[in-house]
């Protein structure tokens, strides 16, 4: 090479970092990490551990009633409550429930004077009062699912969002005021960043939950759901990943809730669902955490029990998620033979013949077969769907009085 011809490699690294340089490949995949870090966790847990034995036993039970019933994303909208249009305000509307889904469990010994929002001829607790107070806020003309409305301090004052959950019972809504700093700081990120609408956060992710779930977390400190283990930070991002599984449900794997990495999310990490894997037998708890959980004595958040018992039931369904897939693969033919579809109902009334621990479990694949045969579904079972099942069980566990250990008490905007 003579003094007057350009260097070959220097030339292609300033076209590189130009943007104009050959591309060694596609860019890696979105992960949000959540898996890899509740593995580490497990792995590295005093006061929670599984049992292999129980865990396999509990997805081979799962898998034998797949035989029989079918889970589908239908079922979502199917609850009187959800949302039945596919449509902008839809997004909308999931978005408000998601930044405001956590802390509905009570102290208060006699259910009746628990929190309760009464809508439509009865009284909703849990989870669906949330729903229910946004659908009578709808109802009232009050633009609850605006992030517009969020912003504007002189239209969303305490009074109107007290009135908003204004409760059937004397016992109000817990964290009340982290409720509307939620909606708050959604209204500024979104005003800020993305034009006013969640829509584009939706189009930014280019249908990858994992790229959702990411962009929640990077610029929405209500859904940034992490915490220090072992000088290691872990994430967990309940509510991001609930937010993304709700579009998925709700838009069936389309338009909206079309994810080509749906499988990529967990379970939600939140206190029902270690609740029944470990009356299920999965999830062991040491002692005196136990004892603590027992007397329902609070756990702080952020402690090491804490992140122990969120990252332990992660890995737990994720085990037993493989699990199913295994038994799945095996019995292909026998799985695509069932076309039936089972509601999913978070309430559990759906849920019937329930025998204790395992034996009251029923669960399928998270798409129905056209959903498969037009490529928007996948065939193997999503820890979404084990989740929403387990959460629905626990709940009439609960009401039928056959619950064996109550859930950890932890007040926390996380879940």
């Amino acid at each position: 090479m003579s003094d007057d011809e350009a260097d070959p490699e220097l030339l292609e690294l300033l076209r590189q970092s130009l943007g104009l340089g050959k591309k060694n490949g596609p860019p890696p995949a979105p992960e949000t990490k959540v898996l890899q870090n509740a593995r580490f966790i497990f792995d590295n847990a005093i006061d929670v551990a599984l049992d292999p034995r129980s865990t396999k036993a509990a997805a081979r039970t799962i898998w034998q009633q797949m035989q029989e019933k079918h889970y589908s994303t239908k079922s979502w909208s199917a609850h009187e409550l959800h949302p039945k249009s596919k449509d902008e305000g839809t997004v909308d509307f999931i978005l408000t429930m998601d930044l405001l889904n956590f802390s509905f469990w009570s102290d208060e010994t006699d259910e009746s004077k628990r929190f309760a929002i009464e809508y439509r001829g009865q009284k909703w607790t849990g989870y669906w009062s949330l729903v229910a107070a946004l659908q009578r806020a709808l109802d009232e003309d009050i633009p609850i699912t605006s992030p517009d409305f969020w912003l504007d301090e002189d239209a969303l004052t305490e009074d109107v969002l007290r009135h908003v959950f204004r409760s059937a019972t004397d016992e109000q809504i817990p964290l009340f005021e982290e409720r509307l700093e939620c909606l708050r700081e959604a209204g500024r990120v979104l005003d800020e960043k993305f034009d006013g609408s969640f829509i584009n956060c939706i189009y930014d992710a280019n249908q990858s939950a994992a790229a959702l779930v990411n962009l929640l977390a990077e610029n929405f400190a209500c859904f940034r759901d992490e915490a220090l283990f072992d000088g290691r930070k872990v994430r967990f991002y309940k509510r991001a990943q609930i937010l993304v599984a709700d579009l998925w449900a709700s838009f069936e794997g389309e338009s909206f809730g079309e994810f080509h990495d749906i499988e990529n999310i967990t379970m939600f990490a939140d206190y029902r669902i270690p609740q029944i894997l470990n009356q299920l037998g999965c999830l062991l708890y040491s002692p005196p955490l136990e004892s603590q959980i027992r007397r329902l004595q609070p756990i702080e958040g952020g402690s090491t029990r804490e992140i122990e018992i969120r990252g332990a039931s992660i890995w737990c369904v994720e085990l037993i998620r493989q699990e199913i897939n295994r038994l799945h693969s095996e019995s292909q033919t026998a799985t695509n033979s069932s076309r039936h579809s089972l509601d999913i109902d978070r309430n559990g009334q759906q849920i019937s013949n329930l025998e204790a621990k395992t034996a009251a479990m029923t669960i399928s694949d998270g798409k129905t077969q056209d959903e498969n045969e037009n490529g928007n579904g996948n065939s193997r079972v999503n820890a979404i769907l084990i989740d929403f099942f387990l959460y629905d069980t626990m709940k009439e566990l609960e009401r039928d009085g056959r619950e064996t250990i109550p859930h950890h008490r932890t007040r926390s905007i996380w879940y």
